[in-house]
């Protein structure tokens, strides 16, 4: 009965979203000019880099859309956490919320799903331009059901680290700072413009430690490297495990900031 209401409230917030973007065409369509425009710049540089620089046996453009497709997705779903609390404690509405019938993590969740299912539109604008633009001329048929899995466990992996952001929000309102920290070394360490096999061997291991590096790799292994089962298996792997540890560790460090922050009466605080 529980996961049926959260259903229905998912539900909700899509419709919501469906009404807003029909409502106001406008924005739909300059965001769609603004997603071409990228397509185009990213083409354009791989064109001039050349066909000889082939990151991970693909061809740089399809390398390129894939990583920085996924990692907007990702960075701006984790970040939409923050931005939720934030918000809610700038209007001095924050305790409200949390003392409603919602269980404050579904709250939170719930706030943050719009900005997943936006950006879930441009990455698959992303995905369908690197297989129909690939260098070679050729159409990729890509590993459907491994790229539902590295999507899944993708979000899942998201939701966990924008979960404990919007924790650190709650406890030091420096959730934003801790975003950003992460978000630059994720876009320099984790694979999204050139192959971290290119970084030097400590930052390599250290690499290797981030979630988004295992994301982007799985993703370019089932999108345009299909027959490379191995790899696209243990990459799969090590999602589902960082998804089963990450998940309830931030559901508990969200639960206990927010438990700590209503007996100091910081709620209301910012």
């Amino acid at each position: 009965m529980r996961s049926l209401r959260f259903a229905d409230k998912i539900l909700a917030v899509m419709r919501r979203d469906l009404l807003t973007a029909v409502r106001y065409r406008s924005s739909f369509l300059m965001g769609a000019v603004a997603v071409l425009a990228e397509l185009a710049a990213f083409y354009y540089l791989s064109r001039s880099i050349g066909p000889g620089f082939r990151p991970q046996g693909m061809g740089y453009f399809p390398f390129l859309l894939a990583g920085t497709g996924l990692y907007t997705f990702l960075m701006m779903g984790i970040s939409s956490f923050v931005t939720s609390v934030q918000e809610a404690q700038q209007t001095g509405t924050l305790e409200v919320l949390m003392t409603s019938s919602t269980p404050p993590a579904m709250l939170v969740f719930l706030s943050a799903i719009s900005a997943f299912l936006r950006n879930g539109v441009r990455l698959l604008f992303y995905c369908a331009a690197g297989l129909l633009l690939l260098s070679e001329g050729n159409l990729r048929i890509p590993n459907f059901a491994g790229c539902a899995l590295v999507l899944i466990f993708s979000f899942v992996i998201a939701a966990a680290i924008g979960m404990a952001a919007a924790a650190l929000q709650l406890s030091t309102q420096k959730g934003s700072a801790a975003m950003w920290l992460f978000g630059s070394v994720a876009w320099f360490m984790t694979g999204t413009l050139f192959p971290v096999q290119s970084l030097p061997r400590p930052l390599l291991r250290l690499a290797e430690l981030i979630p988004v590096t295992h994301c982007l790799d799985a993703l370019r292994l089932a999108l345009f490297q299909s027959g490379n089962t191995a790899a696209l298996g243990r990459e799969i792997l090590i999602l589902a495990a960082f998804s089963l540890t990450l998940l309830p560790l931030s559901l508990l460090f969200f639960s206990r900031t927010l438990r700590r922050a209503r007996l100091e009466g910081m709620l209301s605080a910012y």
